[in-house]
C-alpha cells in the first residue's frame, strides 16, 4: 500500500530536524550523551505517529522510509532506516524500564525523558545493551558499565565472558536480584570471588602444554585485562613475592590489595587439578601475611587459588566450616557458554 508524503504532517517532520538540530549544537562533550536522548525522543515520535495509521504495520514502514530520506537529506549519514529503526526499539525497550536512580545521585543534573527515565551511557553501549532479552541481566550490565566506566569494548568483554551469569552461580538467589537492581555491591570476600574465572585474553588455548610459570607471564603481559576480570578495587602489589621464615623461602605468585575490602588478596596459579596440599600452603601464605603484612586497621587477608580443575568436596572437607579467607576457584582459558551457565542458573 502506498501512502502519498502530506500524510505525514510538515510539523512531525519538522519537530524532529529541529530537536537534532538542537542537539547537535549542544557543547562538545555532551555530544554522544545528548543523541542518546534524542534518539529515544525520536523513536518515540515515530512510536506514536504509528498509531495514527489505520495499518498499523505498513504505515510503519512508510514512516520510516520518508523520515529517512527526509533526515539524511538533511543531516547526512546516520539516519538510515535501520538505525531509526533502532531508535524506535530503543523507546520500546527503555520506556518502561528503570533503574535505581539513587545509584548515581552525582548525576542528577541529567534531564529525565518523560517516563523519568535517564540515560547515562553511549548510543553505542544502548545498542548493545538492548540485545540483552533478560531484564534483570541488562540492568546488571547497564549498572557496572555506568559504575566502572566501562568502555564499549570492556561492556562487550564482560558480556560475552558470562559475568553476570558466573556471579549469581556464585551466590544466593535474594543475591541474584540484588545484583539486578545494584549491581555488583562488595561488602565480604565472597562477594569478590568469581567461580570460575575466565582468562580468555591470554590466549593459552592455543599451546598444546604450559606451565605455571607461562600461565603467569601471560597474566602479567594482559595485567589490565586481569583486573578488569578480578573486578572493582584491585591495585597490583607484585609477582613471585617472597615469604621468609625459619631460613626458608616461599613466594607467592600473585599478590594484589583490594581498596574497597582493605585487604590484600594472594592467588596461587595452579594449571592441574587442586591438591589439599595446595590449600595447605595457601593457609600459611595467608597467616604469614596476616602476622607480619598486613596493618592494624587493614582486614584479614585473602588467598584465591585459581586452577585448572577442583573437587568441591575435597576443598570442603579441607577448609573449616566458617571459613571467610580461603577459596578455590577454576579457570578458563575459552569463553564459557552462556547458554550452559543460564541453565546451571535456571537449575539453582
Amino acid at each position: 500500500m502506498r501512502f502519498p508524503v502530506k500524510e505525514i504532517s510538515n510539523t512531525f517532520l519538522s519537530s524532529i530536524s529541529d530537536m537534532l538540530h538542537n542537539a547537535q549544537n549542544t557543547v562538545k562533550t555532551a555530544v554522544n550523551l545528548a543523541m542518546v536522548y534524542s534518539y529515544y525522543e525520536v523513536g518515540r515520535m515515530i512510536f506514536e505517529e504509528e498509531q495514527k495509521g489505520s495499518d498499523r504495520a505498513e504505515y510503519g514502514k512508510y514512516i520510516i522510509k520518508e523520515l529517512s530520506e527526509y533526515l539524511t537529506a538533511e543531516f547526512g549519514k546516520g539516519y538510515s532506516k535501520e538505525n531509526l529503526k533502532l531508535m524506535r526499539r530503543f523507546y520500546v525497550v527503555y520506556s518502561n524500564d528503570q533503574i535505581e536512580e539513587t545509584l548515581f545521585t552525582q548525576f542528577n543534573n541529567l534531564p529525565q525523558v518523560s517516563s523519568g527515565r535517564r540515560f547515562y551511557l553511549s548510543w553505542s553501549h544502548y545498542l548493545k545493551l538492548m540485545r540483552i532479552d533478560n531484564i534483570d541481566e541488562r540492568h546488571f550490565y547497564e549498572i557496572e558499565s555506568i559504575r566502572n566506566d566501562w568502555s564499549l569494548t570492556e561492556l562487550k568483554r564482560q558480556f560475552d565472558s558470562s559475568l553476570y551469569e558466573r556471579l549469581a552461580l556464585s551466590t544466593d538467589k535474594d543475591s541474584i536480584k540484588r545484583l539486578a537492581a545494584k549491581g555488583q555491591i562488595i561488602e565480604a570476600p565472597t562477594d569478590m570471588i568469581k567461580d570460575p574465572y575466565v582468562l580468555e585474553f591470554l590466549g593459552l588455548e592455543e599451546l598444546p602444554t604450559y606451565s605455571e610459570n607461562e600461565l603467569e607471564t601471560r597474566i602479567i603481559d594482559n595485567l589490565e585485562k586481569f583486573l578488569l576480570e578480578l573486578g572493582k578495587g584491585f591495585t597490583f602489589v607484585g609477582r613471585q613475592v617472597r615469604l621468609t621464615f625459619d631460613e626458608e623461602h616461599f613466594k607467592v605468585d600473585l599478590v594484589f590489595f583490594n581498596r574497597i575490602l582493605r585487604c590484600f588478596v594472594l592467588f596461587d596459579l595452579k594449571i592441574g587439578e587442586l591438591k589439599h596440599q595446595d590449600i595447605g600452603q595457601m593457609q600459611m601464605y595467608v597467616n604469614y601475611y596476616d602476622r607480619k603484612v598486613k596493618l592494624e586497621d587493614e582486614n584479614p587477608t585473602i588467598g584465591v587459588i585459581l586452577c585448572k580443575d577442583k573437587k568441591n568436596s575435597l576443598v570442603e572437607m579441607t577448609l573449616p566450616e566458617d571459613n571467610t579467607q580461603i577459596f578455590a576457584s577454576k579457570y578458563e582459558t575459552v569463553l564459557p557458554s552462556k547458554e550452559a551457565l543460564q541453565k546451571l542458573l535456571n537449575e539453582q
